[in-house]
């Protein structure tokens, strides 16, 4: 009998942001734009660099870098450890841009919540909407 992984859940958000996929890289690599669409953080664009998240909230995600593709594709892990198991996260998120007739089409997806997860389920599918929203507004500035 062979044992098979918990099912989880992921969270997609996809947006079409009237920018150049290199603009849109630059916000998701560099640590003070990411400062401030997402979180303080210490990111460096380097496969196997670990990093820290600091929420507002007081929370701090232990992230580390798994895919780097210049202006394609970024992967990290994002992990939340609580002393409640139900509250400790274990998860990867994976932005994705591929360009279109309106400048670049972002996917983001964090995938790694079990089905007992609802709270942070929810609340990734509200956070990412929120950060995004932020993402676009730091984007949107002249440069």
């Amino acid at each position: 009998m062979t044992a098979t992984a918990p099912e989880t859940r992921s969270v997609v958000v996809e947006r079409d942001i009237p920018h150049p996929p290199e603009k849109l890289w630059r916000a998701l690599t560099q640590p003070h734009l990411i400062e401030e669409w997402l979180m303080k953080n210490d990111f460096v664009p380097s496969i196997g660099h670990r990093f820290k998240l600091r929420g507002e909230w007081g929370g701090v995600l232990d992230c580390e870098v798994l895919t780097i593709e210049p202006n394609k594709a970024l992967s990290y892990t994002w992990n939340f450890d609580h002393d409640d198991a139900a509250y400790s996260l274990k998860s990867v998120v994976t932005f994705t841009l591929t360009p279109s007739n309106a400048g670049t089409l972002l996917r983001v997806e964090q995938v790694g919540f079990r089905p007992e997860q609802k709270q942070a389920f929810g609340g990734a599918k509200a956070g990412w909407q929120q950060f995004l929203g932020k993402l676009e507004q730091v984007l949107a500035r002249p440069e």
